[in-house]
């Protein structure tokens, strides 16, 4: 048996780091998507309850506010745990010190919260009644931040996924609780009881939050036990050049933050105000139609980050990594194609409500951004292992700027599609100057030509099934086939190589 390992490994080099890769992808794809699956059902549950979309539009807004806190309570330290994990020799200090860095801003963001929750809540005009709620989501999700990068660290996937899919499961469950079963409870039940002291109407919002806390809270109290497994010491001297590693990579999250949800916001401040939440909402449900390809992006992105860093120094990395973007293109490619193709039938299956659907429309512009987007986590590369972030958070700046000039100047005559279009501008801005400067600082030898065949071609593909055919479903499945035929001719032997099991 030895031999014969020894024998694949020495007929091919390349494609055994290339295949663990897809096999903690597929393992972090599924701890990412079917979550985000299951979540799926709130969907069709939340565009059902919010009939009129402004109520949608308001959830929306404050659940962008809480992913722009997110990324400022985490200040990068998860990028840069992997970098400092692998760089460092006494990886129990880096554990420790990264633990106790976020342990303490946040508990002392929990506390400035209790103090400052009206200034808060006129910074980010969300309900004053809302505020706590956020506060407690936004630090119970950073308390698990350096517990799940261990995990991921450490080669750790079935266990991070397993944790991943009971968090939404327990938040997916408590949302059908409280915004489907307990309002029957509670007025098909005679006198005071129980179900009807817990009910309240008109408090959707609400219920949806105290789902989301019992969930983090439950995650957490999984993962407290990794806070001491660990030695409690604070390197003082090592948690300074972590912070130094992880500034640039805090306003590069900041900025990519702003990207992906600033736009919602901005619709709610710049449209009139009679209408504004409404056209949130839809936007927004719309919006989640795309998620397919952030799913796929986000899943690909956790599995090859740590790839990145643990490859770095093996013989000629760069091949493998032109390799690793040649593969994302070809599988962005065929989920770009697909969901335009089936856009229609998935917003009947998961937006209900038909209310919403009249932002159909921005699908394939959110759908492209989110293509490039992914594209540019794999040509990223070149500055986190250069540890040369600073370039990661001046693109992501700009990205940011690009974000904000075309929603403030276009956003008052073109509403949600100006939002749609300024994604889309700013994903492929970056994507753009991240390979003009990674060229520069890294080379790595990226097949163009392929790449550009095959998301021209899946682009192509989508404009007919979408504009041309209107979205006819024959039209846009025979799209498909010659797509999938053409992927099975070119790449099929490659793939099938990847993807086979032992």
């Amino acid at each position: 048996m030895q031999a014969d390992v020894r024998e694949n490994k020495t007929r091919n080099p390349r494609l055994n780091p290339l295949r663990k890769l897809f096999n903690q992808t597929l393992i972090y794809g599924v701890a990412t998507v079917l979550p985000r699956v299951i979540s799926f059902f709130l969907l069709p549950l939340f565009t059902g309850v919010f009939q009129n979309a402004a109520g949608y539009g308001q959830y929306t807004n404050i659940y962008a506010w809480i992913a722009i806190f997110n990324v400022i309570l985490a200040y990068g330290m998860e990028t840069t745990f992997f970098r400092f994990y692998n760089k460092e020799s006494e990886k129990q200090n880096v554990v420790a010190t990264a633990l106790v860095s976020l342990l303490v801003s946040s508990l002392g963001f929990l506390v400035l919260s209790w103090l400052t929750g009206d200034s808060l809540a006129a910074f980010t005009n969300i309900n004053p009644d809302f505020i706590q709620f956020t506060a407690y989501i936004l630090v119970l999700d950073a308390l698990v931040i350096v517990p799940f990068a261990f995990l991921r660290a450490t080669e750790k996937p079935m266990t991070y996924g397993v944790l991943k899919v009971l968090n939404v499961v327990v938040n997916v469950g408590l949302n059908l609780f409280f915004l489907l079963l307990l309002p029957k409870l509670a007025t098909g039940s005679e006198g005071n009881n129980f179900w009807s002291s817990m009910y309240k109407e008109g408090w959707e919002i609400q219920y949806i939050f105290i789902s989301n806390i019992i969930a983090s809270a439950f995650t957490f109290l999984v993962l407290l036990p990794y806070y001491f497994k660990v030695k409690w010491t604070f390197d003082i001297t090592l948690w300074r050049k972590m912070m130094k590693y992880a500034m640039p990579v805090l306003v590069a999250g900041i900025a990519f933050t702003i990207n992906e949800v600033f736009d919602k916001i901005l619709l709610t401040e710049l449209l009139p105000p009679d209408v504004a939440e409404e056209e949130v909402g839809k936007y927004a449900a719309c919006y989640k139609l795309a998620l397919f390809m952030t799913l796929f992006g986000t899943a690909f992105r956790m599995g090859v980050e740590p790839f990145f860093f643990s490859h770095a120094e093996t013989e000629n990395p760069q091949k493998t990594y032109a390799q690793i973007t040649n593969y994302f293109v070809i599988l962005g490619s065929l989920i770009l194609l697909t969901v335009v193709v089936f856009a229609e039938v998935l917003a009947s299956l998961l937006i209900r409500n038909p209310v919403y659907w009249e932002a159909l429309p921005v699908v394939p512009i959110i759908l492209l951004g989110s293509f490039c987007l992914g594209i540019y986590h794999n040509l990223s590369v070149w500055y986190k292992i250069t540890d040369k972030t600073r370039y990661g958070a001046f693109i992501s700046l700009i990205g940011a700027l690009v974000t904000l000039a075309i929603n403030f100047i276009f956003i008052e005559k073109y509403g949600y599609m100006a939002s749609a279009w300024a994604t889309l501008a700013a994903y492929a801005t970056m994507m753009t100057m991240s390979y003009y400067l990674g060229k520069k600082h890294y080379p790595v030898p990226y097949n163009l030509r392929k790449i550009a065949f095959y998301s021209g071609l899946a682009l192509l593909f989508s404009g007919l099934s979408f504009y041309v055919f209107n979205r006819n479903l024959i039209a846009g499945g025979i799209l498909l086939l010659l797509f999938l035929g053409m992927l099975y001719k070119l790449e099929g032997e490659t793939l099938t190589k990847i993807f086979r099991p032992r």
